[in-house]
């Protein structure tokens, strides 16, 4: 024993001298996942928001991390197709062990990881404005509901250009329902459908659509097309002499980032969009942003709403596992529904009952730059109504059945299908 004793000094030199030189190892990283189409017809779209994602990630990682640990972005490519989205879903849930998903685009995306994230008790963090008529508690919706775009836009078109309108969106379930509510309420507002068609995603055929333009001449068109579609519809549009100044557009998914790849011969200045955010918002918090992406990816790249969308995501999330004090999934679902956050846009706040952010609307005029000129916002921010008041619950459910069915249960149209062009006779 009292050699044991003697030898106590000398064993606890040793260890001091075994930790010295192996030094306490690194945290491990907290996963998150990054699902967008990185090729295809969307990619146009989403690799941006890829970007900003990374964005938020980079400035979190830059300031120390999460709870002391690293953020890991784990990338996966849904490829425009959204059995694929639901696939990687799957992987980066079970292979990855991510702790959260921030990704999709499109509704019919966006629905086929639903099933994904609800069946693991995962969480997915949606940037894009939607059709609503859908609620998850493993889903925050970080844009807009219908009633915080859709409906406004509708309004304010009706007031300042008139009451014919003609509809055209892409063949999938963001347009149809958009669509759908606008029928809605069209004649609440003595408005009327002069038109409808619907193009398949990725399409460059817009014929039919300027054939009827031409021969309906509507007061103003609705635009829904997703993708890049739309660099197809505005040339096709200066090509048949339809300007702003005949016929004007108002787009829900054209923004600033689909305008940087429209062909610079193609004026579409003097048209509309309606979105939450948009990059000419003059407040020390978007000019940081603007140039904090800027100087991350290109000194002239603009930045868009789901962008914006996604970056608030991510920050959001962030602020949420710091209140939680852990990274589990259950937890951080909890406490996310309390959280608000002073992002480019205004002031964003989570909701608690339907996990919807409140957004300010707001209408611009596309400029020969590629920005808009803000003509109209809302005067604070809105609260966020899935289901509008202009359908019932029930209606709304049975209309999305039927489409869900008549896609041969998809949320979008088939390419199996014969055309790519459907038109809705009025």
């Amino acid at each position: 024993m009292r050699k044991i004793i003697l030898l106590l000094p000398i064993l606890l030199s040793c260890v001091l001298i075994i930790f010295a030189f192996y030094p306490e190892k690194e945290p491990l990283p907290i996963k998150v996942g990054i699902l967008h189409s990185l090729t295809g017809t969307m990619a146009i779209s989403e690799k941006p928001v890829m970007q900003a994602t990374l964005l938020a990630i980079e400035e979190i990682n830059a300031q120390g991390g999460l709870l002391g640990r690293p953020i890991e972005p784990i990338i996966a490519d849904g490829k425009s197709n959204w059995d694929t989205f639901a696939k990687q879903a799957e992987y980066l849930i079970t292979q990855e062990k991510v702790r959260v998903i921030f990704g999709c685009w499109t509704s019919a995306s966006r629905k086929r990881v639903k099933t994904i994230v609800e069946k693991h008790k995962s969480l997915l963090f949606y940037p894009v404005q939607y059709e609503g008529l859908e609620t998850s508690p493993n889903i925050v919706y970080m844009g807009a509901a219908p009633n915080q775009q859709i409906i406004p836009a509708i309004s304010w078109a009706i007031q300042n250009f008139g009451s014919r309108m003609y509809l055209v969106g892409s063949d999938y379930v963001f347009p149809r329902v958009a669509n759908w509510l606008i029928h809605k309420q069209a004649p609440l507002l003595h408005g009327a459908i002069v038109g409808e068609t619907y193009l398949q995603l990725g399409t460059t055929n817009m014929n039919q659509v300027i054939a009827d333009l031409k021969l309906l001449k509507p007061d103003v068109v609705i635009n829904s097309i997703n993708g890049s579609s739309n660099i197809a519809f505005f040339t096709a549009l200066q090509k048949a002499g339809i300007t702003a100044n005949n016929i004007p557009v108002m787009s829900l998914s054209l923004s600033e980032t689909e305008l940087y790849k429209i062909n610079k011969n193609t004026n579409i200045s003097g048209h509309y969009a309606t979105w939450n955010y948009f990059q000419s918002i003059n407040t020390p918090e978007n000019k940081a942003f603007v140039q904090a992406y800027q100087s991350h990816y290109g000194a002239n790249l603009p930045v868009s709403d789901p962008m914006e969308a996604a970056w608030n995501a991510v920050h959001l999330w962030a602020q949420a596992v710091r209140s939680a004090q852990t990274c589990d999934t259950t937890t951080v679902r909890q406490t996310i529904r309390h959280q608000s956050f002073a992002a480019p846009e205004g002031i964003v706040s989570i909701d608690s009952r339907s996990q919807h952010a409140w957004k300010t609307a707001r209408i611009g005029q596309i400029q020969e730059n590629g920005q808009f000129n803000i003509l109209w916002s809302s005067s604070q921010p809105i609260r966020p109504m899935p289901y509008p008041p202009i359908v019932s619950k029930q209606e709304a459910e049975a209309y999305l059945n039927q489409l869900y069915l008549n896609w041969h249960k998809h949320w979008s149209w088939q390419p199996s299908q014969k055309d790519s062009l459907v038109q809705v006779q009025q």
